[in-house]
C-alpha cells in the first residue's frame, strides 16, 4: 500500500520548500500529475485567466488531461521566471528531486516529522486520487482524473479509502429547499438534490461532511 500523508504535512513541505520546488509541489497536489508529465508542461498549457492547466503529452500511455486549479496556484506558477519554453524549465528532473529531498529533510528535523521522508513526487499523485475517492465516492471519476484507460488501476485507492478513513464520520448534512431560491443558494454552497418536490414538503439537498 501506498504511503497517504495528512494534507497539513504536503502543505507543510509546500511552504517550506524552494521558490522553484513549491509550485511543482501544489501542482502535483491539485492535479495527481506523475512529476515527468509535470516537468514537461509549457507555458502555454495553462489558461491563466480560466484557471485551466492542460497535460498534452502524458506518459505511461495514459489520456490527455485538463484541470480546474487553485488560484493559489496560478499565483504561484505566474511568479516563476519565463526563460524556457517550460514552465519548470529545460534542467533534468533529478535537479529538482535533488532539491526537494533538501528541502524535505530540512523540514523533518525542523518539524520533528520523520513522515516526512516518505513522501515522494509520486506520493502526491496517490494522495490525490484517494482524496477524490474519497470525495466523490466515484471509481470512473477516478480513473479519468488520473488518466487511466482500465478501472484495474485505480481499485487500491477504493481500499485504501476503506482503511484510512474507516472511523471517520462519513455522513451528509442534509438541508431542504422550500422554493427556487433555497436551492440554488445551497447548490452554491455545494450541496446536491437528492429527492421531494416543492409543492410536498420542500426538495432535500445533500453535502458530505
Amino acid at each position: 500500500m501506498p504511503f497517504i500523508p495528512t494534507e497539513q504535512e504536503i502543505d507543510n513541505l509546500i511552504a517550506g520548500s524552494p521558490r522553484q520546488v513549491a509550485p511543482f509541489l501544489q501542482l502535483l497536489k491539485e492535479t495527481a500529475m506523475r512529476s515527468g508529465e509535470a516537468k514537461r508542461l509549457l507555458w502555454t498549457d495553462i489558461d491563466f485567466e480560466r484557471q485551466l492547466i492542460t497535460l498534452n503529452e502524458p506518459e505511461k500511455n495514459s489520456l490527455p488531461r485538463i484541470w480546474h486549479v487553485s488560484a493559489k496556484l496560478v499565483d504561484m506558477l505566474n511568479a516563476l521566471s519565463r526563460k524556457s519554453l517550460k514552465i519548470f524549465g529545460d534542467g533534468p528532473i533529478n535537479s529538482m528531486k535533488s532539491a526537494f529531498i533538501k528541502a524535505r529533510l530540512r523540514l523533518t528535523y525542523k518539524l520533528q516529522n520523520p513522515r516526512l521522508l516518505q513522501i515522494h513526487f509520486h506520493t502526491l499523485r496517490h494522495w490525490k486520487a484517494t482524496m477524490e475517492y474519497h470525495r466523490t465516492k466515484g471509481i470512473f471519476h477516478v480513473k479519468e482524473f488520473l488518466g487511466y484507460k482500465k478501472l484495474d488501476n485505480v481499485a487500491i485507492y477504493v481500499q485504501i479509502d476503506e482503511k484510512l478513513f474507516a472511523h471517520t464520520d462519513d455522513g451528509f448534512t442534509c438541508k431542504v429547499a422550500h422554493n427556487v431560491e433555497e436551492a440554488i443558494a445551497l447548490i452554491e454552497a455545494g450541496f446536491e438534490y437528492v429527492t421531494g418536490e416543492y409543492n410536498d414538503g420542500g426538495k432535500i439537498f445533500r453535502k458530505r461532511k
